[in-house]
């Protein structure tokens, strides 16, 4: 089948946080009592929630908000963009292939990054939109449909293995893993410059 979309992730994907502070770990360790932390982090993701909507779901006092406050506003405005990203979005909306974001993530995240991409995305399926959170299919069936394009018609490309990767895979799209370590799992991509390989598209 032919592919007509290409769906990314966000976050080790299109862009990296300069200046890492984790605020929403933090507010879990703050948490009482303490939840199952792989099981809260998917609620934090999978819901629209600010910072305090988090922590009152959370029952973490307020009076604890404001350090991390001021410590997620310092992580969004260090978010940017991989330095290939730009070219690599124009080459393929260029070609005519539909484009989207696929990511788990928290709400204040989404916006800074669709400030920096180059033009508007074709399509958004964020977690706290979708209600669910990568590998879950329905996120990739949402995507999808949005895109109106049959799953093995979408190649997915994410630096998450188990997510991006199997997660895609076993919902019928197509994949590719970003791995842009210094020694990258074999069949790895390392920049998203592979992807116009992968697609035959020429650099420029």
């Amino acid at each position: 089948m032919t592919i007509k979309a290409v769906v990314f992730d966000a976050f080790g994907t299109l862009c990296e946080i300069g200046d890492p502070r984790r605020p929403y770990a933090r507010l879990l360790r703050l948490a009482q009592p303490q939840p199952d932390r792989l099981e809260a982090r998917a609620q934090l993701m999978s819901a629209p929630l600010s910072l305090r909507d988090a922590a009152t779901a959370l029952n973490v006092g307020l009076d604890r908000i404001d350090a991390l406050e001021r410590d997620l506003q310092a992580e969004l405005a260090s978010i940017r963009l991989y330095p290939e990203v730009p070219r690599v979005l124009r080459a393929l909306r260029a070609q005519g292939y539909a484009l989207a974001v696929a990511s788990n993530l928290a709400l204040p995240y989404a916006a800074p990054l669709q400030a920096l991409l180059p033009f508007p995305l074709d399509a958004h399926a964020w977690s706290f939109e979708v209600g669910h959170v990568k590998p879950d299919p329905r996120l990739f069936d949402f995507v999808c449909r949005t895109l109106d394009v049959r799953p093995n018609e979408a190649l997915m490309i994410g630096d998450t293995y188990a997510d991006d990767y199997l997660g895609a895979t076993r919902s019928g799209l197509a994949a590719l893993h970003l791995d842009r370590g210094a020694q990258p799992r074999a069949g790895s991509i390392r920049s998203l410059d592979a992807v116009l390989e992968h697609l035959a598209i020429p650099l420029d």
